[in-house]
């Protein structure tokens, strides 16, 4: 079950640096995920996702997706993850905004945020599946 289309779900990693931040909203059966952090949250990159059945096995449902992404941003890789990830567990289209900023991010906080980025997803995927949901 979803949350009802009034309603946002925002969850967030707890660290207090390299703090991630997410809100998803259902709209009807559809859900929007907003993901921010960093000291200049915006929108750099935009994901669409819409599940289907599996290319590898048809029984299990897999999702397609669709990026834009601004120049200069480089949060494609983590709305597609986010996206594809929540559609597929979800069984519904599923649009992802994230933009996030730091400064002078080491490899080693390059891999901390695509841990939190995994924590984000499973965190509102439990709570977009627990949660009652309009019809």
């Amino acid at each position: 079950m979803m949350p009802r289309s009034d309603e946002a779900i925002t969850v967030s990693t707890s660290a207090p640096t390299l703090k991630l931040e997410a809100r998803a909203i259902c709209i009807g059966a559809d859900i929007l995920v907003v993901l921010q952090g960093g000291s200049q949250p915006h929108i750099g990159a935009v994901a669409a996702a819409q599940p289907r059945p599996s290319l590898a096995d048809a029984q299990r449902i897999s999702a397609s997706c669709s990026v834009l992404t601004y120049p200069g941003h480089k949060g494609d890789a983590v709305v597609k993850r986010v996206s594809e990830q929540l559609s597929a567990v979800l069984n519904t289209r599923v649009v992802v905004t994230a933009g996030m900023h730091w400064d002078g991010l080491s490899g080693t906080d390059l891999q901390i945020i695509d841990e939190r980025v995994g924590d984000i997803i499973c965190q509102l995927t439990e709570k977009l599946t627990t949660q009652e949901r309009d019809p």
